[in-house]
This record gives structure tokens, C-alpha cells and sequence, in this order.
């Protein structure tokens, strides 16, 4: 399969956000409300931005999230502020996208294959997918596949479908179970203490207005559709995309030991670097026909000191660097997965 180009994000430096998750204190009861002695012990993320990043507005209404874990389960408590609250979509795995939403991506293991996507509208009604690639890939989402002894609850703070009522913001809980994660994790385990998975979270939002006393998408006078939803995010991705995993945020797991402060690490940064040739390798395939081996074609500057090597074809290209402490090396392909083989001693 011939690949196609994929566009590059516009994100300056590489500064995904971060989060250490707390471990959870007790058993959570879910009502969909943040406000109780559960929550108390997790911080609040920063405020959603725009997908696209400081080149966008700040988003109209505000958006953050909390986030715990235990032995079960991965624990994300969302407060969405909001003055039209309302929903349609009531069966299970709609395109949930088409409401007012709030979504959740999880890359276990971080090489951009083998992620899971969750989104929720104001009814609860879910829409739960595994994915084996990213869009820009080939790769199809698995729309059958469920996030077994998955929990979830709303709480809405006001009332919903209603635009005479005085509305504040609604509230989700989410509790995913490890167990429903793990075909895509490390080792195919729960994290451990110290370690960190890419997540990210986004909040589509529709222009509304109302019409015959319903909330009703504005409809754009030229194409006769409704105008482009906006789309709210934890960690900025640059491009309006979620589907680009090595840019989620950083969410490492603590315990009572900490850790209690994160730094993207050498190996990480050495990650984006690869991640970059991989853009301008697909782009170049796109416009020559073929991939290439000389990197200076590329165009490709770095601000870490790495000799990548580089093998290519027409269809193929797969390219490696040592890693950050030399023991193995990163390889990236094609296809955008990125992996590690390390050096048997």
C-alpha cells in the first residue's frame, strides 16, 4: 500500500504537557460530581487551549480534568463549563462527536499504534473504539470493540435540553479498567509506579442557537451544513488532529513515593526527532514518488546531535538511532510506528 503524505503539526518546541496521577484513596462512587473527598488528592490540569495551539483563539467556555489510578482502574473526572447543555445521541457507539463531547486518549505504550479513543456526551452515552493505526496510517478503527467494566457518570449543573434554564457546566467520571487496556499496554500490565503513558483529552464544541424553544447547530448560510465544530484540548497538537499520538500529553503514574515532578527525558526528544523525518519522508514520497536516503533532501534541522540511518525504497523507508544511554536503538518506519530494540548483553 502506497502511503500518503501527512501534514506536519505547528507546534514550535516539543513541550507536550504533563501530569503525575496520584494513586486513589478509597472507593469511587460515581454520580458524575468532582466535588467530593474522592477527587481531592488529584490536581487540576491546566485549562483546555484550542487543538491548533496559540495561533487559535482561547476557548470560549473553560475545560479541565483530574485524574487518579489504582490497582483496576484508570480514574478521569472531566468539568466542562457550559451555559447549553443538551444531547441526542442515545445508543452506544454513535458518532458521538456529533453532540457536544468529551473524549479520551490513551497510548499505553507510546508508539503511536494500538490506542484507544473514548468519547461521552451530556446523556452518558458512550462511544468506545481501539485503534490499530492512526487515519494518516491506513490504519481502521475497531468499532466493535468495548472497554469491558468500563464505569461512567454525569452530572449536569442545571438542566439539559432545556435553553430557559440557567445552566453552569456538567461533569463526567470516567473509570476504565486496566484490564480493558491491557492488549495495547507493556507487557500488556497496568503501569507501574515511574512510569508514564501518552493521553490526551478533547471537548468538541457546536455553535448553537435556539430555534421553536430547542437547541438547534447554526447552520452556515453558504453550504447549507452547520458551521465546523471547535475543538478544545489538554495538549495542543498543532493541526486539527487528534490522531497524532506522539503528541499527547505525558501522564506518569505515582505512588507514595513519587514521583512528584516529570522531564521529557533524551530518549523522548530523540523519539520526535525520528517522528520529524518520518513527516518530511512521507511528504517527499508524496511529491517524488519515492522515498530517499539522503536526509539532506529533507530539509530536516535537529536540535539534538543524532546520526540517523536511513534505509529507503519506494514504498519502505525504515530509519534508526541510538539510544539516548546506548543501550539499543529506536527505529521508526513507514507507517509511523516507532519502537526500541534493545542491545542483548
Amino acid at each position: 500500500m502506497s502511503l500518503s503524505g501527512v501534514p506536519v503539526p505547528q507546534i514550535g518546541a516539543y513541550e507536550p504537557k504533563h501530569y503525575i496521577c496520584q494513586r486513589a484513596k478509597g472507593e469511587a462512587t460515581l454520580d458524575g460530581r468532582l466535588d467530593k473527598p474522592f477527587w481531592d488528592r488529584a490536581a487540576w490540569t491546566d485549562k483546555f487551549v484550542d487543538i491548533e495551539g496559540d495561533i487559535r483563539p482561547q476557548p470560549r467556555q473553560d475545560t479541565r480534568v483530574k485524574m487518579l489510578w489504582d490497582d483496576d482502574y484508570f480514574y478521569v473526572g472531566a468539568e466542562l463549563w457550559e451555559d447549553s447543555i443538551w444531547a441526542t445521541l442515545t445508543e452506544r457507539d454513535s458518532v458521538i462527536f456529533y453532540d457536544n463531547d468529551f473524549e479520551i486518549f490513551i497510548d499505553p505504550d507510546g508508539d503511536s499504534h494500538g490506542y484507544y479513543e473514548f468519547e461521552i456526551n451530556a446523556l452518558n452515552t458512550v462511544w468506545d473504539l481501539l485503534l490499530i493505526k492512526p487515519y494518516r496510517d491506513g490504519g481502521p478503527p475497531l468499532d466493535s470493540w468495548d472497554m469491558k467494566g468500563l464505569k461512567t457518570a454525569v452530572h449536569i449543573d442545571g438542566q439539559l435540553n432545556n435553553p430557559e434554564a440557567v445552566n453552569r457546566k456538567w461533569s463526567v467520571e470516567v473509570a476504565i479498567p486496566w484490564t480493558s487496556l491491557k492488549e495495547c499496554a507493556k507487557e500488556h500490565r497496568a503501569p507501574l509506579p515511574g512510569e508514564f503513558w501518552r493521553v490526551n483529552f478533547s471537548r468538541v464544541e457546536w455553535k448553537t442557537e435556539v430555534v421553536d424553544g430547542a437547541y438547534r447547530k447554526v447552520i452556515h448560510p453558504d453550504t447549507g451544513k452547520p458551521y465546523p465544530e471547535d475543538n478544545w484540548v489538554w495538549s495542543p497538537m498543532g493541526l486539527i488532529n487528534m490522531h497524532y499520538p506522539e503528541l499527547w500529553g505525558y501522564v506518569v503514574f505515582a505512588d507514595d513515593e513519587g514521583p512528584d515532578a516529570f522531564c521529557i527525558s533524551e530518549d523522548e526528544r530523540i523519539k520526535w526527532e525520528l517522528r520529524k523525518l518520518y513527516y518530511l519522508q512521507r511528504n517527499f514520497a508524496e511529491q517524488t514518488g519515492s522515498y530517499t536516503e539522503d536526509l539532506t533532501r529533507l530539509g530536516w534541522s535537529s536540535e539534538l546531535v543524532i546520526d540517523p540511518e536511513v534505509y529507503a525504497g519506494e514504498r519502505l523507508f525504515q530509519i534508526t538511532t541510538a539510544a539516548a544511554d546506548g543501550s539499543g536503538t529506536w527505529i521508526i518506519r513507514e507507517d509511523g510506528k516507532l519502537w526500541k530494540e534493545s542491545y542483548r548483553i
